[in-house]
């Protein structure tokens, strides 16, 4: 199993991130989603600029170009990606935003073989294919009061909804292509990533609030601190772990299976899950097995 590491690792993000979500819906109407992202990545960098210290894990010699790309990863698809992920999120609810995500993954991997001549087997694209429809399946289903959007919100919801896709599958590849030539270590590469994405946010931020960030109040504060910790600082070190470690595409196809861990915790929250829910679980699941055992 030690040749799983990173489908493990992509897993594990999906779990965190399914938590950070419902957290950043929630407050995601009363923060600017500028201010948002800019705060949790701030979070992120600090905690793990702490880790580093603390494991002692030493940056290697990189040439500048490794440097550049892991900058512009970050920039692309953190200061950009999610800052647009967050605008649907406010605009279409979580899983509507996470529906439009499942594109991300088959970007990826036709991104991966074009630039990077990253073939995947008959088996892996069949484990891909059946877990997207698995999630879509999921996340297809009509939820109750999601109707009563403007149609301009949910445009503009897609909008965002489809240039945050974009953008992740594009850091991704970025990310990719330095692993596959450096011995950097996920959690560097994290660190540099959300460098990269704070480069592109802080400036942003000032150009277009146009006045002083205010900070938010202690509970969302305390609410944006522990889906930092969860989704960006683990979620994003597990991410890079997984696209280290295992085909991009893959490792995309499992970090976008966090609607399947959003199901108990809407359970667990009062909403009915349906028997297509549970159907289109199973579908995922599925595909899942044919990407951790078919390959």
């Amino acid at each position: 199993m030690s040749n799983l590491t990173g489908e493990f690792a992509a897993l594990s993000a999906a779990f965190l991130w399914a938590m950070a979500s419902v957290i950043y819906s929630r407050i995601g109407q009363q923060i600017h989603p500028l201010e948002l992202n800019l705060f949790k990545g701030a979070i992120a960098v600090v905690l793990l600029l702490f880790t580093i210290l603390i494991s002692g894990d030493i940056l290697p010699a990189l040439a500048l170009n490794n440097y550049f790309l892991l900058i512009l990863s970050g920039m692309l698809g953190i200061g950009l990606g999610d800052s647009a992920f967050l605008t649907a999120l406010k605009y279409l609810g979580a899983r509507r935003t996470l529906l439009i995500e499942t594109l991300a993954p088959p970007l990826t991997a036709i991104l991966a073989l074009l630039f990077l001549q990253e073939q995947l087997s008959l088996a892996a694209w069949c484990g891909i294919i059946t877990t997207i429809l698995g999630v879509a399946w999921v996340l297809s289903e009509r939820v109750p009061g999601t109707s009563t959007h403007h149609s301009t919100h949910l445009l503009r919801g897609i909008g965002f909804g489809i240039l945050a896709a974009i953008a992740l599958s594009t850091g991704a590849i970025l990310s990719r292509a330095v692993f596959a030539t450096t011995s950097i270590s996920s959690l560097w590469a994290a660190l540099l990533r959300l460098m990269g994405g704070l480069l592109i946010l802080i400036p942003w931020v000032g150009i277009k609030r146009r006045s002083q960030v205010k900070l938010p109040s202690l509970q969302i504060t305390t609410a944006i601190f522990l889906a930092s910790f969860a989704g960006t600082y683990l979620g994003i070190w597990l991410q890079q772990t997984a696209i280290k470690f295992t085909a991009a595409g893959i490792a995309l196809t499992l970090t976008n299976t966090s609607p399947l861990f959003v199901l108990p915790i809407a359970a667990a929250m009062g909403e009915r899950i349906s028997f297509r829910a549970i159907a289109g679980v199973g579908v995922a699941i599925a595909g899942i097995a044919i990407l951790f055992y078919l390959q």
